[in-house]
């Protein structure tokens, strides 16, 4: 047996089920398994385990909805090198590069094997940043861009660096890895776990709601504590609000790039209105405070209940008028349709995921291939919003589609919301269990975040791994500006709005 198999719902899994197998075997398995679109990889990393450097696996199958669970392990000086499979299936090359930045194991033909996030605790500290060996092509009319890694905005730093024939880009590389913070290490060095809380709330600040829906997962699963109805629900109802605001703040920032002043007004407008509702029910704007493991300490009351309905309902009805403005206007569909598109088939041979996966026909969404909370719970009838044109106007209506339907989630979920029903207090001292692997899957506004814990035999986590829909988009962003005019990359970006703290843990 290479697997074990489970799901998205199941508890966690006995460290001692998980089996061990030869890479010779898992790689060949991989080989073929991988050429189906049915299989992904949503993590892939490596662990100290004594004088052995132990490799975890996670597969999940869309179509079975299962999630497979296999591990390898070699001595940790071992000189051996691994056959890559980034050289078969490019999806696997940001958990190879990590690997081999991390622990210097050498995955033989690997065709990209540079620095994934120069983390501080990389085993080759004369790697830098500052001497990324960014790609180059020779010739006289090429000449090259460089973007970052400083920006005029207030964002984070990365840096982009552009091999241009005149105005047409032939190639785009992403360099990021200026920020160290460690997140990671932060969760295994404490066992408080609320301070685990507010350290996946500030994974990334724009999915903090499901970040922290992740992580309470991964620890609910250690404690084998069943959630009740309403925590479900209120989760749901919080992770839809963050969707709807991102997706509305991305259609404003889209319409301020190409001068569509009535849009961009419009949607700060309506981004803040929404983001006021979560302040108005928690106390913070983005829903830091909101999910807590096994519980909560911001339960819905009728009138917090009314208010959230009326102003979706409000949100809802103004937003379909700036989508429907933007479908009917000649010189914003001009200036969208057909500008950085990335196929289908580029989008799964690179494990493309979430809403800009879904704008180029491919289906990847955790709610309905790994569902998990009221997905899970039969408490929505989630139906994805797929596109096929892959280009920057189909991931605007993914995203404006999307707006749509979470309103019409969060008004059924709170229809059926019961206020009388007791909630349950956040769990911070519970006992986790020893010796087992958890992991929880979630679909964000950006697509698939996977969140793995490992506990040692007292309990307490000593390995801890966050994957961010980033991670994969950020090659898929990079493919769709190949070809297109250097101009067109703000649009491209702002199509994508890929999180640089997301990957960069």
């Amino acid at each position: 047996m290479i697997y074990y198999v489970t799901d998205n719902s199941a508890h966690s899994v006995a460290l001692s089920d998980i089996p061990e197998v030869e890479y010779a075997a898992l790689y060949n398995d991989l080989k073929e398994r991988l050429q189906e679109q049915r299989y992904h990889i949503a993590h892939y990393f490596a662990t100290p385990v004594g004088n052995r450097l132990k490799f975890y696996l996670l597969l999940l199958d869309d179509k079975e909805h299962k999630v497979m669970l296999s591990s390898f392990a070699m001595d940790y000086y071992d000189d051996v090198a691994l056959p890559s499979l980034t050289a078969l299936h490019p999806q696997l090359h940001p958990f190879e590069r990590e690997i081999s930045e991390l622990y210097n194991v050498e995955f033989d033909s690997n065709p990209w094997n540079k620095p994934l996030r120069f983390s501080f605790d990389r085993r080759n500290r004369n790697s830098t940043i500052d001497t990324y060996p960014f790609y180059t092509i020779e010739g006289d009319s090429l000449h090259e861009v460089n973007v970052g890694p400083i920006h005029a905005g207030i964002i984070e730093p990365g840096a982009f660096r552009f091999i241009c024939n005149g105005e047409n880009v032939l190639h785009l590389e992403i360099a990021l890895g200026y920020q160290h913070r460690g997140v990671e290490k932060e969760f295994s060095s404490t066992d408080n776990r609320l301070r685990q809380t507010l350290l996946a709330e500030s994974i990334a600040g724009d999915s903090a709601v499901a970040h922290a829906t992740t992580y309470a997962g991964v620890i609910e699963k250690l404690l084998q504590s069943p959630t009740n109805e309403n925590l479900i629900k209120e989760r749901a109802v919080a992770l839809e609000l963050e969707r709807m605001a991102m997706h509305i703040a991305d259609t404003g920032a889209l319409s301020m790039d190409i001068g569509y002043q009535l849009g961009q007004v419009a949607c700060e407008a309506l981004r803040t209105m929404t983001i006021n509702t979560t302040q108005a029910w928690c106390g913070n704007r983005f829903g830091k405070g909101l999910i807590r493991p096994s519980g909560t300490n911001k339960p819905l009351t009728e009138a917090k209940r009314k208010m959230i309905l009326d102003n979706v309902a409000e949100i809802s009805r103004r937003y379909d008028e700036v989508r429907l403005d933007i479908n009917s206007s000649p010189t914003i569909l001009a200036r969208f349709e057909e500008c950085g598109i990335v196929p289908k088939e580029e989008m799964y041979r690179i494990g493309g995921v979430g809403m800009a996966a879904r704008a180029s026909g491919a289906t990847r969404d955790i709610r309905s291939s790994h569902p998990f909370g009221a997905f899970a719970q039969g408490y929505v009838d989630h139906q994805s919003v797929v596109k096929k044109q892959g280009d920057v106007m189909a991931r605007l209506m993914v995203r404006a589609n999307e707006v749509l339907q979470s309103a019409e989630y969060i008004r059924d979920i709170l229809n059926s919301y019961d206020v009388s029903e007791e909630y349950s207090h956040p769990d911070y001292t519970s006992a986790l269990t020893p010796n087992a692997l958890s992991f929880a899957l979630t679909e964000g506004w950006r697509g698939e975040i996977c969140h793995v814990a490992i506990t040692d035999e007292k309990g307490s986590i000593e390995t801890y791994k966050i994957k961010e829909p980033s991670l994969h988009n950020w090659l898929a962003l990079a493919l769709a500006v190949r070809g297109e005019g250097i101009s067109d990359f703000p649009i491209c970006n702002k199509s994508f709005n890929l999180s640089y703290c997301g990957h960069d843990l």
